[in-house]
């Protein structure tokens, strides 16, 4: 038989092979887990040291790690968490606007710039006699030096004031304006009587100078309230020319009254201020730094008088003092205020938003754009309001609002670059630009209210390219 073929023989077993770890039974895939876990933290995070740090502070050790997600180490996790996880940076939350303000406060700033206003209307029996050359009362001229010392020299005041209510609380702003405010009034009562003329003309500049100062003082004090109070007369008298004609007595009784009530309540809220207590040790501050906000005052007071007097000071034939410009500009201050806040806010607001430097810089001049627009907004309705109330007044036309309009743009757009700390560009272009309507009123150039309209153009636009390139800065809203 042939041999019988030998039973096949079981294959050898196989070396068993190394198993991997099983994944724990809660989870089939731990780290995917984890990266929904941590969605947020992983999404925002910028660098995977971030996510290493937040799991060390979650109490990870290397041998948990390693246990429950198979990794070495905690850095190592992280970098696979963050390539798992796309970047996703979160809008940041709603911030609360530090430039927040009620409209209610300039509503009430507006009427305690424009009342005194009823003043120069109160003071006509004063003004009554000799005529100067241009028709005006003989000592006007004296009586705007005096308006524009004062202008000057309060601002300037104005700016120290608030250096030191900051620095050293009330009662370092008090000490600073009982020394400033009666220098202030003697110097602008001194301008008044250089020129010669009419005694009542020089008694009523002496009187504006100590409003003006007293004035001041409320202001900076915060006591807005008081000093709208101590108008009351003046108020009072405006009204009652509206319906008639007061006896000329009872016009000078209701400016005295005015000046003394401001008086003494600027003067017992400097003692008020005074008693709050000791302030601190303040830093040495220097008078130059407010000299520019003082030169800013002088230029916006030599465009407003130009504004105002120009077609006078020309000798136009019928000419009229344009006092519906200065009431509109003088009523426009409080809404003038309020946008300045609002700007302020706003491009904080855009700058929270913007991710780029373009970004930053198109919302910052989107910001400004509209903010000023809104304002000329105000002012164009505040000019063609008091032009229709005030008919002996020149006529109101197209020519008119718009250098009205560009005077406006100059006032805002330096009073926003000083909002920021920027004073000697706003000073230089504003006294630039009454160098220039002076000279084409004495050279007879042009019209006033062209030169105006030329003159302030380039100005604003002088100011809202600084003011764009100023805004378009990060550091600049820190």
């Amino acid at each position: 038989m042939p041999d019988e073929p030998e039973p096949a023989h079981e294959p050898a077993a196989a070396p068993a092979a190394v198993r991997p770890r099983p994944r724990p039974g809660w989870a089939a895939d731990p780290v995917g887990e984890l990266a929904q876990q941590l969605a947020e933290v992983c999404a925002a995070a910028v660098h995977p040291d971030e996510i290493a740090a937040v799991l060390e502070a979650d109490g990870l050790t290397g041998e948990q790690i390693t246990e429950r997600y198979g990794r070495a180490d905690a850095f190592e996790l992280a970098a696979e968490l963050y390539a798992r996880v796309p970047r996703s940076h979160p809008e940041p939350g709603p911030r609360p606007d530090p430039w927040k303000v009620t409209p209610g406060r300039f509503v009430l700033r507006a009427l305690v710039f424009t009342l005194p206003g009823f003043g120069y209307s109160l003071a006509a029996p004063l003004m009554a006699g000799a005529r100067d050359g241009y028709g005006l009362p003989l000592g006007t001229a004296g009586l705007v030096a005096s308006a524009l010392v004062a202008w000057a020299w309060n601002q300037a005041l104005a700016h120290r004031a608030y250096l030191r209510l900051a620095t050293g609380g009330r009662g370092a702003a008090a000490r600073c304006l009982q020394w400033g405010a009666p220098l202030g009034a003697l110097l602008a009562a001194a301008a008044a009587v250089i020129p010669p003329g009419l005694p009542g003309v020089a008694a009523f500049a002496a009187g504006q100078a100590l409003y003006l100062a007293a004035a001041t003082v409320l202001l900076v004090l915060g006591r807005e309230r008081l000093l709208l109070l101590t108008l009351a007369p003046t108020a009072a008298g405006g009204t009652a020319l509206l319906a008639g004609r007061p006896p000329d007595a009872l016009r000078i009784a209701l400016l005295l009254a005015t000046a003394g009530g401001v008086l003494a309540a600027a003067a017992h809220e400097v003692v008020r201020a005074r008693r709050e207590g000791k302030p601190p040790a303040q830093p040495a501050l220097s008078p130059l730094a407010s000299v520019p906000y003082g030169l800013f005052g002088l230029g916006c007071g030599v465009l407003t008088t130009l504004a105002a007097l120009g077609d006078v000071l020309r000798r136009t034939p019928g000419a009229t003092t344009a006092g519906a410009a200065v009431i509109a500009l003088t009523l426009s201050m409080g809404a003038a205020e309020w946008l300045l806040y609002r700007c302020r806010g706003t491009a904080l607001a855009a700058l929270a938003r913007s991710t780029t430097t373009a970004g930053l810089k198109s919302g910052a001049a989107r910001v400004l754009g509209l903010c000023v627009a809104a304002y000329l907004a105000a002012l164009a309705l505040l000019g063609l309001a008091a032009g229709a109330l005030w008919p002996d007044g020149p006529p109101v036309t197209a020519g008119r609002t718009a250098s009205l309009l560009a005077l406006g743009a100059v006032l805002w757009t330096g009073l926003l670059l000083q909002a920021f700390g920027v004073a000697w560009l706003p000073a230089l272009v504003c006294l630039a630009a009454a160098g220039a309507e002076s000279a084409a009123a004495v050279l007879r150039i042009s019209a006033p209210v062209t030169a105006q309209l030329l003159v302030c153009t380039a100005a604003a636009a002088c100011l809202l390219a600084a003011a764009t390139a100023l805004l378009s800065r990060i550091t600049t809203h820190r």
